[in-house]
């Protein structure tokens, strides 16, 4: 019964998307919406995802890796 269980608890976490909201994403990266909306459409940044009528949302898997290669991307230009 306890595996049955732990099985259950990690399968949704899985496959679970997080989904973040403008103000979250402008706080983790460091842009405003504009500059965020700028490169959503120069396809350099992670589109977002429509949740409804007026409503989206940003996949966090897609913006910790768009943080990530600009931090590399940085480091090798440093070095």
């Amino acid at each position: 019964m306890g595996m049955g269980n732990d099985t259950m608890q990690t399968t949704p976490n899985d496959s679970a998307e997080t989904l973040l909201r403008l103000p979250q994403v402008e706080a983790l990266v460091g842009l405003k919406r504009s500059s965020i909306y700028r490169a959503v459409k120069d396809k350099s940044f992670p589109a977002p995802v429509k949740l409804g009528a007026r409503a989206v949302g940003f996949p966090a898997s897609q913006i910790q890796k768009w943080i990530a290669d600009r931090i590399n991307g940085g480091q090798r230009k440093a070095q």
